[in-house]
This record gives C-alpha cells, sequence and structure tokens, in this order.
C-alpha cells in the first residue's frame, strides 16, 4: 500500500476542472469563497461533519483540531493522529458515492489526485448537493502554506491555520539563515522511488526549495518537475549525499549502498546515506518542516545542532 501511495504521490500532469458546490438550505447565510482550484465555493453555514480525502489533507485537519469532525478518510490515512478509530475509510481510487452521501457530510476536502484524466470521481455526491472542494497537489512551500490557510478559512480555524503558518516561518527562516552562510555546498541526491524504478526531482517541487534551504544543491536542479532517474547518471553526478524517503522495503540505506556501481559515489564511499522521513518528506503540508530540519541536521551536522 505505501509504495502505491509513493508513486500515487507522483503528480504526473493532472488535468484541472473547476469545483464547486450546490447551494446549502440552511437558517444561517451561506459564504462564498474562491477554492484553491480557483473555482466560486459555496460553503454552509455550520460544519460539523467533514469527509476527507488524501492524507496530507488528513494531516492538515488535524493539525487544525477537527479531527472529532472527520466521519470518512481515505484508506492510506488510517495512521494519522487525532483520527477517530472508527472513522469510516473510502478508496480513493474507487470511492463509493452511495457510501458517502448516506453519511450526510457537511463538507468534504479532497485531493484532486482523485480524478483520473481530469474527470470528477463525485459527481454523484455534488448533484446531492454536499459541499467538495478539492485540493491540487502543492508543488511549493508557498502553496502549502496557502492550503493550510484555505483550509482554516473555510473550516472557520482560521487562527489555528495562521499559528501553523507563523510557525513554519519561523522554523523556515531559522534552517535558510544557517544555509546562506555555507560556501562548500555539497550535492544531494534524493531518491523518492527505488530500484528498479528510480525517481527523484528537479525544479519545481518544494523537496528542491528543502534542499536549497539547508545550504546544498540538488543534481537534478536543472531539470524540472518529477524526474525518471537512470543508475548511470547518478553515478556520473557523484552526488556527496544520498536522501532517501523509501519506506516499505527492509534497510533502504542499505539497499542503495549495495548497488552494483555505486560504490564510487562518494556519499556510499562515506557512508552519507540516509532515510528522510517518508510521510513528512512527501506530503505536502506543514510537516515539511519535520523533514527539513531531518536533512539539515545529517548533511551539516556541525552547522545545524
Amino acid at each position: 500500500m505505501k509504495k502505491i501511495l509513493r508513486l500515487t504521490l507522483l503528480p504526473i500532469i493532472l488535468l484541472t476542472l473547476f469545483a464547486s458546490c450546490a447551494p446549502v438550505v440552511t437558517l444561517a447565510p451561506a459564504s462564498s469563497i474562491t477554492d484553491r482550484e480557483g473555482a466560486k465555493l459555496t460553503l454552509p453555514a455550520k460544519i460539523d461533519k467533514i469527509i476527507v480525502m488524501g492524507p496530507a489533507n488528513v494531516e492538515m485537519l488535524s493539525a487544525l483540531g477537527l479531527g472529532d469532525k472527520i466521519v470518512a478518510i481515505d484508506t492510506y490515512s488510517g495512521w494519522v493522529p487525532g483520527i477517530k478509530k472508527d472513522v469510516v475509510q473510502f478508496d480513493m481510487m474507487s470511492p463509493d458515492a452511495e457510501r458517502m452521501i448516506a453519511l450526510k457530510p457537511d463538507l468534504m476536502i479532497i485531493t484532486d489526485m482523485m480524478k483520473i484524466a481530469g474527470q470528477d470521481p463525485l459527481t454523484a455526491v455534488r448533484d446531492a448537493g454536499i459541499c467538495i472542494t478539492y485540493i491540487p497537489v502543492s508543488n511549493s512551500i508557498a502553496d502549502i502554506k496557502k492550503d493550510i490557510e484555505f483550509i482554516g478559512k473555510i473550516t472557520k480555524t482560521d487562527k489555528a491555520a495562521e499559528a501553523i503558518v507563523k510557525n513554519m516561518d519561523k522554523e523556515i527562516a531559522a534552517i535558510e539563515k544557517i544555509g546562506k552562510t555555507i560556501t562548500d555546498k555539497k550535492t544531494v541526491y534524493f531518491e523518492i522511488s527505488p530500484a528498479p524504478y528510480l525517481y527523484s526531482f528537479g525544479n519545481g517541487v518544494f523537496l528542491n526549495e528543502m534542499i536549497e534551504l539547508i545550504g546544498a544543491v540538488n543534481i537534478f536542479a536543472d531539470m524540472d518537475w518529477w524526474v525518471s532517474v537512470q543508475e548511470e547518471v547518478v553515478v556520473a553526478a557523484n552526488p556527496d549525499i544520498i536522501f532517501t524517503s523509501t519506506d516499505y522495503i527492509e534497510d533502504a540505506e542499505g539497499e542503495i549502498m549495495s548497488r552494483s556501481g555505486w560504490n564510487v559515489i562518494n556519499a556510499v564511499k562515506n557512508k552519507d546515506v540516509y532515510y528522510i522521513d517518508a510521510n513528512a518528506s512527501t506530503l505536502p503540508n506543514h510537516n515539511i518542516v519535520s523533514a527539513l530540519k531531518q536533512m539539515a541536521e545529517v548533511a551539516y551536522p556541525d552547522s545545524y545542532k
């Protein structure tokens, strides 16, 4: 399941459709807002029951103190702290629309990874009058913060969202300040999918920003988006450090160091191969700060104490 999730999180060109919600009849006035896809969203006046799909979104709602309002999540998110153990779970790739409608949620916050070829899989749910907003997969730190602020606004947890973003800014600024002082920059290969299907990333992905913030250089920084990797390219680049977020094979660090021909790479020779928490580094939400700290401390232990 974790392997499927990691590969699913590689956003290979998702087509954009506008998300809209049918008006909700309530005694109090509803409110309107532009959602993260740029569509007009009409919110119910009262939100007590929420369906959330996508681990990054579930973590955000939990951090905002909304765990008790979540009535359903996706099957990948059962591990998230703050979620009720008996919460209903749905398959993101094959959601049960009738069961969702039966839960009578006031609001649904959905990752747009559920869209296949840009098609809305929840049309029947929307037609039943349930308010749905899709959250695009954010690939910059700035957009991640906007996601948090948006979810805070539509769930009326603005102050909690503001506090989370403020703390992110503080933690990132502290690391960036040290990163700017590092002149002997180490080169990094960050592996997000292991052999035989190696994947990494280039410019335009928040993980690349994170490598730059700690004072290092991504060996694929001159490329864009998510990158399918050839082993010989990594060997030729000879990175000083290798990060891996693979958590579904035993001893990911050892597997990398034992690869045929990789013994000539500086990172392998010096045993500078490190596992970076998979959830913190691959899910676009506030917890990227935890991964950022981990990356900084193992890359430059003398600078980040």
